[in-house]
């Protein structure tokens, strides 16, 4: 009896009469991202064999190294970031003590969108959701006793990136640190701004623009840095499902390595140079699929369209995140649970590098317990589960390989759409993507108020409570500090270094001259990061 036969048997004569008598608990099975389930997968859903090769090798579905976790394990780099440049400064020397291996730094809202800590429009957001850093001094201080040459650093900074970066360049050369050593990742993404988060600051073009002198200057200076982290983990917070969050991330993607291109760059050299950033979800086993998913076709996006060969710059190489938007105020000890699943599947989805949320999110700023707890959840899954003992452990398992298949496929589905509109920007300006994303999250939002999707603790088995978990709580002296060191630097700086630079900006903006060196050499100046984007809203105005 042929598999397909003996499945049509078993169905017929097993499942159906079983299932007429005890009904299935749903009309219908379904991942998150609407992909029916059957009831059982076997080898006829898929030829996976024929295609995928091993770990290591192209199309690099089931990891970009051959040993992965055998060899080392992936970073530990918990996203933190609060109140002022010294208080972040004794987290992060906190988190390296407990061992995390890699530094993530969140900057508060005003600096995400290029204003200092005393401009009007930063009143009450100084320190709140991440630190306040308007000048290198600040930097500086965020960094002090942590040696930049031995540390791998993630930023999350979109509009500003490339201004935030000259002040970590700038700061590394005060350390006397060999720039050429720095390794880390500036997110610099700002296509997902426009599309799901909205801390853009200047129209597109030269946003654009900007990042591709990133990519240029940093594979001559700075060959180990990653020059952007594509996300898709904002577009899956706003609300989209598995397939969009890596058909819209890769589309934008596409984008930014079209626009290099076109700048004259080659794409066997900064390709190396490019990450990606995903989200990972409550759907465990299709989580898992997505990111083996993502990886094949980014692949096979650079070889075939872009002519790529070099191996590293076709490897979709990738930091993770766990889901915000699935924590919950309600019973919080649950999001220890769901952060441990959704880490579990990054891992064996064979992710390079690990955020994991602290319980309390939902609530406020993570405590230093809750933050612990969160990267004590890598630890054990990476000393105890033996997760990390095995290079794609679910690989060839029918139904991981069954979703990897349909999610390449829905991607690919949307990509084309993409390219028939003109590409990820015009599918952006048209609001193809925003609609898309709204939609979904309407569907899953009906869904939790039908309850027909269940959340443990929101809409089935609540229970009345009080908190009494420890509470974070920011100091409001913070914004007056910030203030005040803003006052010295400008009291004590050199005023005409600092306007000579800022005119040299103005120039470099109006040309086509790399504005890298020309960032560093102001914010070495003492020039502040609003003082910076100021005089570039000024030549190139704003998004609206």
């Amino acid at each position: 009896m042929t598999e397909k036969n003996e499945k049509s048997h078993w169905e017929d004569e097993v499942y159906k009469p079983f299932v007429s008598r005890f009904a299935e608990r749903k009309p219908e099975f379904h991942t998150s991202s609407e992909i029916p389930l059957e009831p059982v997968y076997t080898p006829e859903e898929t030829d996976h064999h024929a295609q995928d090769g091993l770990p290591g090798e192209y199309p690099y579905t089931r990891g970009i190294h051959p040993a992965m976790y055998r060899t080392r394990l992936w970073t530990m780099r918990q996203y933190a970031g609060y109140a002022t440049a010294e208080e972040s400064n004794q987290r992060y020397r906190y988190l390296l003590d407990q061992g995390q291996t890699g530094l993530s730094v969140a900057f508060d809202l005003p600096t995400q969108i290029g204003y200092d800590a005393d401009d009007p429009l930063a009143l009450g957001e100084v320190g709140r959701v991440g630190v306040s850093i308007s000048s290198i001094r600040d930097m500086e201080a965020l960094f002090a006793g942590i040696p930049l040459e031995k540390v791998s650093t993630s930023m999350t900074i979109n509009a500003p990136a490339s201004v935030l970066l000259a002040m970590y360049i700038a700061v590394a050369k005060r350390q006397g640190a060999d720039t050429a050593k720095l390794r880390g990742t500036i997110q610099n993404d700002i296509l997902k701004e426009y599309i799901a988060r909205g801390t853009y600051i200047f129209p597109p073009r030269p946003s654009m623009r900007l990042i591709t002198d990133v990519f240029r200057y940093c594979q001559a200076e700075i060959p180990r840095w990653n020059t952007i982290s594509i996300s898709g983990y904002h577009i899956r917070e706003a609300g989209s499902t598995a397939v969009q969050e890596v058909a819209f991330t890769l589309a934008n993607a596409v984008a930014y390595v079209q626009a290099a291109v076109d700048a004259g760059l080659d794409v066997d050299q900064f390709c190396e140079q490019i990450s990606f950033f995903f989200n990972a979800h409550n759907d465990f086993l299709e989580e898992v699929a997505k990111f083996r998913a993502a990886r094949r076709l980014w692949a096979r996006i650079m070889q075939e369209r872009f002519g790529a060969t070099s191996p590293r710059a076709m490897m979709l190489r990738f930091h993770t995140q766990t889901a915000g938007s699935t924590l919950t105020a309600q019973q919080p000890e649950n999001n220890i649970v769901r952060v441990t699943l959704q880490a579990l599947a990054a891992v064996l989805g064979g992710t390079q590098s690990l955020h994991t949320n602290s319980m309390d999110e939902a609530l406020w700023l993570p405590t230093e317990k809750s933050v612990r707890i969160a990267l004590r959840t890598q630890q054990i899954i990476a000393e105890e589960s033996g997760a990390a003992n095995v290079v794609d452990p679910l690989g060839g398992a029918y139904l991981i390989e069954h979703l990897t298949d349909e999610i390449e496929a829905r991607s690919a589905d949307y990509i084309r759409q993409i390219d028939e509109m003109g590409g990820a920007l015009a599918a952006i300006e048209q609001e193809f993507i925003q609609n898309e994303i709204e939609n979904a999250a309407y569907r899953h939002q009906q869904a939790v108020e039908s309850g027909d999707r269940k959340v443990v603790g929101v809409n089935a088995y609540q229970t009345e409570e009080t908190l009494e978990i420890e509470r974070m709580q920011l100091d409001p002296s913070v914004e007056v500090q910030a203030r005040q060191r803003l006052v010295d630097l400008r009291t004590r700086r050199d005023s005409a270094k600092v306007n000579k630079t800022l005119a040299q900006l103005e120039a470099a903006a109006s040309s086509d001259q790399n504005m890298m060196p020309v960032l560093i050499a102001c914010v070495e100046a003492e020039a502040t990061l609003g003082e910076i984007c100021g005089r570039l809203r000024k030549i190139w105005g704003e998004y609206e």
